[in-house]
């Protein structure tokens, strides 16, 4: 009897290395993050300082959610040959683009973390019907799939579901954080 070799699913050990760091970075922030709000008194949840802590964790994520959209930006660049012209900005759009896609994976595992606390925050604060609460409760439901496609990326198993629900993210999202 033969045995099965386990591979992992990210086969690559520095990208392996980047989500692990990426996801214990992620708990920690979420588990400091509920820690906070565990200690504000429930009065102080419909406060201003309360919705501007809630706040600040959805501005760090909108930070974080830009460079990994970057990702597919600079991606696009090259794959089109749009800065073939300029050889300096063609050398600028390709090392953008590798830095990028080598870590569009951990900061965007940590945007999912600060994601989870900017939720909380709201749903503590007082959830209304709102087209502020609205979209970002759709993007939230929109966002749920792309981290699980994201591991079929590995294995190229996803259909391109993971660009899918990532587009269809990014678009709520902007909805949500500028409109």
């Amino acid at each position: 009897m033969s045995q099965a070799i386990h591979k992992p699913w990210i086969q690559n050990i520095k990208e392996r290395r980047r989500g692990f760091l990426a996801i214990v970075l992620a708990v920690v922030i979420i588990l400091m993050g509920i820690w906070k709000m565990y200690h504000i008194l429930p009065n102080d949840f419909h406060t201003r300082q309360f919705k501007f802590l809630f706040k600040n964790y959805g501005s760090l994520a909108r930070i974080a959610l830009f460079f990994v959209l970057a990702n597919y930006i600079f991606a696009l660049i090259v794959q089109k040959r749009l800065a073939n012209r300029w050889d300096i900005l063609k050398k600028w759009m390709i090392s953008l683009s590798r830095f990028t896609r080598a870590y569009h994976t951990p900061i965007a595992i940590l945007a999912i973390g600060l994601i989870v606390l900017h939720v909380a925050g709201a749903f503590l604060y007082g959830f209304t019907f709102d087209f502020y609460y609205l979209s970002g409760f759709l993007a939230l439901l929109v966002l749920l799939p792309v981290p699980i496609s994201g591991l079929f990326r590995y294995r190229r198993m996803d259909r391109k579901w993971h660009l899918r629900f990532g587009l269809a993210f990014a678009v709520l999202f902007l909805i949500h954080a500028f409109l």
